[in-house]
């Protein structure tokens, strides 16, 4: 159910009677021949995938996060540090202002991470929520479909490759790209980045078919709605 979909009083009654919602977060930033939106249409979909059958309203993405590593991809958009955790504050107060106090965070961008100390804190000073922060594509049961399919995968590779986020490019190359070197990746700064991945792809293929990428979508779908459905306290 989109919060796009509905005008403010049937968020009200919604909340009333089912207190859970979702905040999909993601990213526009470089992902090789796949949309810079890549992060942002994930996190959103598999959202909406996963609370339409129980009526869940899920609030629209937020596009930009923390994508410094990025910032000399053109097209890359990032939020500072500071700028991201007053933003997510903001949106988490709102969402409690409206009435919801158990809350799905989807993050579609592991350069997010860091909000979640802000999320600890936030339940302390609202101890009448419970929030759950969810990696969707390295969450156990689908790292675990991805590994089963093919080990060899990681940002911007074969793994993020689905029909919804591809682009009117149409080249995508039929090689395998070595593993990066995480640890010197870690240590440098965004020009040296670009440099070092060249086309922006991690590690692995750049596209397999299809069939394994519904799969995996599968399995990410199913996994996200058990979050919505288990225990919150």
């Amino acid at each position: 159910m989109k919060i796009a979909d509905m005008n403010w009083m049937q968020v009200e009654e919604r909340a009333s009677e089912d207190d859970r919602c979702v905040l999909p977060i993601g990213s526009v930033e470089q992902h090789a021949y796949l949309s810079l939106a890549t992060d942002m249409i994930l996190a959103e979909k598999v959202s909406l995938d996963a609370a339409e059958p129980l009526g869940i309203p899920v609030f629209p993405v937020v596009p930009y996060g923390l994508a410094s590593s990025f910032a000399t991809f053109p097209g890359t958009l990032t939020l500072s540090l500071s700028t991201y955790i007053g933003v997510i504050r903001d949106l988490m107060d709102s969402i409690h202002r409206s009435g919801f106090r158990r809350i799905l965070i989807v993050n579609g961008h592991g350069g997010n991470t860091p909000i979640t100390a802000l999320l600890s804190e936030w339940m302390n000073t609202h101890p009448d929520s419970s929030v759950k922060f969810h990696d969707w594509w390295r969450a156990p049961k689908t790292l675990a479909k991805v590994h089963e399919i093919d080990p060899a995968a990681s940002h911007a590779s074969w793994m993020e490759n689905f029909p919804w986020t591809r682009t009117t490019d149409q080249r995508q190359p039929t090689t395998s790209k070595p593993k990066v070197d995480f640890a010197r990746l870690a240590r440098i700064d965004a020009a040296r980045k670009r440099e070092m991945l060249g086309d922006g792809n991690y590690h692995g293929l750049y596209q397999r078919p299809d069939e394994d990428m519904l799969a995996i979508w599968d399995v990410a779908v199913a996994e996200t709605r058990e979050l919505l459905e288990g225990n919150w306290h």
